[in-house]
């Protein structure tokens, strides 16, 4: 069966068809937390879908800001991707081990930056693994190509845009953070930050569109409960929002998978906000 390139997400069987295809580069964009004491990168070495290449969100990104992973400039993120062997044409595939982060935020910076041939593995590396994939540990080379970015700021949302945001009664603003984090009653990962939530916000963490066994996206029909749920409504404008810009870019591909295409995701979320002494909080 041909898979639906206006879908997100990628099913391992059909990658592993096509592995050695000249038009898909496979990126593994594994990312953990600072609490989560791994390292991504050494973990990549050890075992990687044959032919990914890594990608590092800390490093492809705006490194003059203070806030980790922030959005680079256009032409940064072109030259990086150029690197790593992704033209204009090529369908980009994401993957990660943990959770969709943070294939979901490469999957989601693509699309900003004007590229829409790019597609999430479903279940990441663990599901891969689950099925008897094969598994590398050789190091990848690419051969540089030249990428051409735009940028679609309808998908992004600043600081002064969110302040604007609070209150505002169409726009619909969700947490992708633990229950515990939005409420103020469990630490933050990254010291100096305030607890608690933008006001008006919902919560709805984002591990509850994932099935904890197989690690895939749950079907849309269960991802449409989990927004109703929340009090989301589909047919208004909505930005997600997280910790830093990663799991609410979960929240953004489950999104995506019902067509809501057009959802922003706050990219310096939490760690901005929370960082502040004059932004306003709930808990």
């Amino acid at each position: 069966m041909e898979q639906d390139l206006h879908s997100p997400l990628i099913d391992a069987e059909w990658l592993a068809k096509r592995l050695h295809s000249a038009d898909i580069v496979i990126l593994d964009a594994t990312f953990f937390l600072p609490n989560q004491a791994r390292n991504a990168q050494q973990e990549y070495g050890s075992a990687h879908i044959p032919g990914a290449r890594f990608f590092d969100i800390d490093a492809i990104a705006d490194r003059d800001n203070p806030l980790p992973h922030m959005l680079p400039s256009p032409e940064f993120f072109a030259a990086c991707v150029g690197q790593l062997g992704i033209d204009n044409q090529t369908h980009v595939v994401v993957y990660d081990n943990n959770s969709f982060m943070a294939s979901a935020r490469v999957w989601w910076t693509f699309r900003v930056f004007g590229h829409d041939r790019v597609s999430v593995l479903d279940g990441g590396l663990q599901y891969w693994k689950s099925k008897g994939l094969p598994l590398d540990a050789s190091a990848v080379t690419a051969e540089p190509r030249f990428f051409k970015a735009s940028f679609r700021p309808n998908l992004v949302r600043n600081l002064e845009e969110m302040k604007v945001l609070v209150g505002d009664v169409v726009t619909q603003i969700i947490d992708a953070r633990s229950p515990g984090r939005f409420a103020g009653t469990e630490p933050e990962p990254r010291p100096g930050i305030r607890s608690g939530h933008i006001p008006g916000s919902k919560n709805l963490f984002f591990k509850k569109l994932i099935d904890e066994t197989t690690q895939r996206l749950k079907p849309a029909s269960e991802i449409r409960n989990e927004f109703e749920n929340t009090g989301i409504d589909l047919e208004k404008p909505v930005v997600t929002t997280c910790g830093t810009g990663v799991t609410a870019s979960v929240l953004a591909l489950g999104l995506y998978c019902l067509g809501c295409e057009s959802a922003a995701v706050y990219d310096g979320s939490w760690t901005e906000w929370g960082g502040l002494n004059d932004t306003p909080i709930s808990v």
